[in-house]
């Protein structure tokens, strides 16, 4: 940016986003209301989450660890965000962003420090913690959405699915093919104490047999039904459905819920089979919770386009406020682009979030590109190259004395 935008300073933009007094969850918070003014407040609006990593090269850059980036399908050197995401048919925008921090950051305070976390946030939480940390945030915040809707990580959390039932939320929650289920209420008792003496029992027992998703399914032959979930680029996007109301108990809890569980594959990808849970009413149509399920696709889509065309993962922050406020200003520029889109929507309806950087790219100030700036950017981009050299240099001897001191 700092090449490119007149009048721009690389010292001035790192200060903005590293040193200077304004609140990166102030802003979010602030997004989340305007996303909910376009998004919220109808039977389709739902709030999605999910997590996207971010590679990163060594140990300084804060939450960095060798942890699971869905991104590269594999376990690399990254940073971890949980995101949430209101939607409302194709229409999406990113609300909330925490970063994850991993258990040997949180133990480590003196690293905390260095990377400015607040003493107030060092503490662990899991990504599920934080997760429905922001579903209870965005009602305080006053978002308004009739669903939250996640992958197989939380879902397959059966604490996550028992507090958001408890706070009254509607969820649908994929679930990997081993999830147990009940076809008959299990109906969990509390065994006879085998002695007279001893710790009364507190774990309840269950006479009843599980049945894995995956088995279960296997044995329908004729249950599935066809439906049009969407009308997709390509045409109509037809797909088959399982539905049973099941119910879901935890060795050991008192308690068994009787949930819906939606098991769906493509027409064309059969071999390829989702499988949710939703406590959503009794009375909810097949097709509706069907739809409910699929509609999670989009924050997938809300992360393409924020890496795509916004700049999301095309970063250099290594404090705690850098990345939240990197995050915020992402937001921001989402928002933007789906106000935008909303409101050409009639007279262009294939409006794209490209569509929009190009005509931004091509009509915003830039410096002009002639053969002295280009020399003057060249220079700059080498002065800050030798500067980082230099200042590793120097931290490389100071280790080197600390290490002939100490020995």
């Amino acid at each position: 940016m700092a090449e490119v935008v007149p009048d721009a300073d690389d010292q001035v933009l790192q200060h903005f986003l590293t040193h200077s007094r304004w609140d990166a969850g102030a802003v979010m918070a602030r997004v989340a209301r305007q996303v909910d003014h376009s998004l919220g407040g109808t039977g389709d609006s739902a709030l999605y989450l999910d997590e996207s990593a971010f590679k990163k090269s060594g140990a300084h850059s804060v939450g960095v660890a060798r942890q699971w980036n869905g991104r590269l399908g594999k376990i690399e050197n990254s940073q971890v965000g949980v995101f949430a995401a209101l939607g409302k048919g194709e229409r999406v925008g990113l609300i909330d962003a925490r970063l994850y921090l991993p258990q040997a950051w949180s133990e480590d305070g003196r690293r905390c420090a260095q990377a400015g976390i607040p003493p107030q946030c060092r503490r662990h939480q899991t990504k599920l913690e934080i997760a429905l940390a922001m579903v209870r945030h965005a009602r305080r915040n006053g978002v308004r959405f009739q669903w939250v809707g996640m992958d197989s990580l939380y879902g397959n959390a059966p604490w996550l699915l028992r507090a958001l039932d408890a706070d009254g939320e509607v969820f649908v929650a994929d679930v990997h093919k081993n999830q147990h289920i009940y076809l008959e209420d299990p109906q969990p008792y509390l065994p006879r104490r085998k002695r007279a003496w001893g710790r009364p029992v507190t774990r309840h027992d269950s006479h009843a047999k599980p049945i894995a998703v995956g088995a279960w399914v296997k044995r329908q032959q004729q249950g599935w039904k066809k439906k049009i979930l969407r009308n997709a680029c390509r045409g109509r996007l037809e797909i088959e459905v399982l539905h049973q109301r099941v119910w879901i108990w935890e060795a050991g809890s008192e308690q068994a819920h009787q949930w819906h569980l939606i098991v769906r594959r493509e027409i064309d990808a059969p071999h390829e089979i989702k499988y949710s849970l939703s406590n959503a009413p009794a009375s909810t149509s097949v097709l509706r919770l069907a739809k409910m399920q699929g509609q999670r696709y989009w924050i997938e889509r809300a992360f393409q386009d924020a890496k795509s065309h916004v700049g999301m993962a095309q970063y250099q922050a290594r404090k705690w406020n850098s990345w939240h406020r990197h995050m915020a200003l992402v937001m921001m520029a989402g928002l933007f682009m789906l106000q935008q889109r909303i409101a050409y929507a009639a007279t262009i309806p294939l409006l794209s979030c490209y569509d929009i950087q190009i005509l931004l790219a091509r009509t915003l100030p830039t410096k002009q590109a002639n053969a002295d700036e280009l020399l003057r950017q060249l220079e700059e981009r080498h002065r800050r190259r030798q500067r980082d050299m230099d200042s590793k240099r120097k931290r490389q001897q100071r280790k080197v004395r600390r290490q002939e001191v100490t020995s």
